[in-house]
């Protein structure tokens, strides 16, 4: 709070002294001047007659538009042609002229301190369209092409603006980025909207370019030697001796030529004012110096005011926030939609993830120590009776403790497997298997242990993909002793492979008790068992259908589990190939 009251009241006192300063140390002339000797003193002026010119073939009705501009801006302003004749004036009549003129006022060759945004680097006016006005129909068409060049290079993620606001070809441009860095991507999207076309106006207007073009580099009788583009561009017709840069300066004479019968003829402007006496603004006596002083003051006792109180009411929710996090609360009430309520929003968040983390951290420790002791205590119990002679250590004991010793071994390599993928260190080792080769081998080595089940291998073909084969077995063999183990003796588990456009997919699909709707959704949970009681009658730690999980994701694929009560099951693995 004392480092926010700080910095606002350092901003404020800097503004307040450098304002006190400036009022009290400077001086201004008046706004108007006697004369106005060139653009520089109006440039709005010069830019609305520059524009008028190019849209008009004669000076003959340009004196309204002066009257409004010197209306606007308090100056007399009069058109003379090259040779000093009178052609328009803001008041109607040739008045006296200045001693020099403001501005030559030529659109084909805008003079080059007064060249603007609206002029090329060739000097000519933009807005001199001459022929290359568009009709009304074509300039919808282009604008509504532009409005889809304009999506493509959103889809970019560039930024543009669109000009439709003349009679010539609507354009896009870049808001954020050069436009030469993103030429190739406003070309593709000009090409893919359409908005490249060229008018049947632009193509006449072309021609016509065209043709001055190689009158004045070869003569008018001569075969064409070049052609010109769309954008003022050109390409050769045939081989021809050129000098370098030739045909572009032909150009730019051929495109003056082409617009001199639809411009103004060129003109002098000249810009005046009446004459003013310049005089200060502030009558800076010692009685306005001191007024100036004490409204500086009060000013700074406000500002002083106010920050205070938004500091005050800024970082009472900051201490609120503060004091909640050290007491260890974990729900605190937001009041608005601002920064601080945000804030307070995600501290709530926060700290509802925790507690679930927590139970969830509970819940796993439980379950872990659950899953290793059962074992455990059979072990310890066993070898007990054996040390105090009430078991006979007989090969039948040693075979049960194996057991035992086996199914905790089983879960710890479990653990150990889920711990490698919830650190992103299960590491895949892939490479080019026959599906139905590594189906049949997992069928085998279960076969053994089914109890009476038999397990059937149905393969639509024998594709050959790139897959990491000893996690896919032990995928696939986790889903089948899953499936065997939830079988009644006499039943069928079937595994069945596919080709299904980019994925290969692994069914195994079981006879057995099956498994309730609302128990599906968590069937790849950890730990989780539909048998509440959590007994062993049927084995399995928990753990093998969230490891099939995690192994599907390895390879970028999924895993899913289809079910009716009293019908069986089926497990879908679903890898790209």
């Amino acid at each position: 709070m004392g480092r926010l009251l700080a910095m606002s009241l350092l901003v404020v006192l800097c503004a307040v002294l450098a304002t006190t300063w400036l009022v009290v140390n400077s001086t201004t002339s008046q706004l108007r001047q006697e004369l106005g000797q060139g653009i520089a003193f109006d440039a709005r002026i010069y830019e609305a007659v520059l524009e008028y010119a190019a849209e008009h073939d004669t000076w003959s009705g340009v004196q309204p538009m002066l009257a409004e501009l010197s209306v606007l801006t308090g100056r007399e302003i009069t058109l003379t042609g090259e040779d000093g004749a009178f052609l328009a004036s803001s008041e109607g009549k040739r008045p006296d002229l200045p001693a020099r003129r403001s501005a030559l006022v030529d659109p084909l060759q805008v003079e080059g301190f007064l060249a603007s945004k609206e002029s090329d680097a060739n000097g000519i006016y933009k807005r001199a369209f001459g022929p290359y006005r568009l009709t009304a129909a074509e300039h919808r068409m282009l604008s509504g092409r532009l409005v889809r060049a304009e999506e493509c290079m959103t889809e970019l993620g560039i930024a543009t603006g669109a000009d439709t606001s003349t009679a010539g070809r609507p354009a896009l441009a870049p808001l954020f980025t050069s436009a030469d860095l993103v030429s190739a991507q406003l070309a593709d999207c000009y090409r893919k909207s359409g908005a490249d076309v060229v008018t049947d106006t632009e193509r006449a207007a072309l021609a016509q370019l065209t043709a001055l073009t190689n009158a004045c580099l070869v003569g008018s009788a001569a075969e064409p030697v070049v052609t010109v583009l769309l954008g003022f561009a050109w390409k050769p017709t045939r081989e021809a001796r050129l000098d370098p840069g030739q045909p572009q300066e032909c150009i730019i004479q051929s495109r003056r030529e082409q617009l001199a019968p639809y411009v103004a003829p060129r003109a002098y402007l000249y810009v005046a004012g009446p004459a003013r006496q310049a005089g200060t603004v502030l009558d800076l006596s010692r009685a306005g110096t001191s007024r100036v002083t004490t409204v500086a003051v009060l000013v700074l006792a406000v500002a002083f005011a106010v920050t205070l109180l938004v500091g005050r009411r800024i970082s009472r929710p900051l201490r609120a926030l503060t004091h909640a996090v050290e007491s260890g609360a974990s729900d605190l009430p937001v009041r608005g939609r601002d920064e601080i309520g945000r804030l307070t929003a995600a501290f709530n968040d926060l700290s509802e993830r925790r507690e679930t983390v927590e139970r969830q951290r509970r819940a796993m420790i439980s379950d872990i120590a659950h899953e290793l002791g059962s074992p455990l205590t059979n072990i310890r119990a066993w070898l007990q009776a054996a040390r105090d002679g009430v078991a006979e250590p007989d090969p039948e004991l040693l075979d049960l403790l194996a057991d035992e010793a086996e199914l905790l071994q089983h879960v710890i390599d479990d653990l150990s497997d889920l711990a490698a993928a919830d650190a992103g260190r299960l590491r895949l080792h892939p490479e080019l298997v026959y599906v139905n080769e590594l189906l049949g081998q997992v069928a085998a080595a279960h076969a053994g242990r089914a109890d009476g089940v038999t397990i059937e291998v149905e393969a639509a073909d024998d594709p050959e993909v790139m897959l990491d084969p000893n996690r896919i077995r032990q995928a696939v063999g986790n889903l089948l002793s899953n499936a065997v183990r939830h079988s009644p003796p006499g039943a069928t588990v079937t595994v069945r492979s596919r080709l299904d456009g980019g994925y290969l997919v692994i069914e195994v699909a079981d006879t057995g008790d099956g498994i309730a709707e609302h128990d599906l959704p968590h069937v790849f949970d950890r730990f989780w068992r539909a048998d509440k009681s959590r007994n062993r009658s049927t084995g399995g730690s928990g753990l093998g259908l969230a490891i099939v999980r995690k192994l599907a994701e390895a390879h970028g694929g999924t895993v899913t589990a289809t079910s009716r009560l009293g019908h069986g099951s089926t497990f879908t693995l679903r890898l790209p190939t």
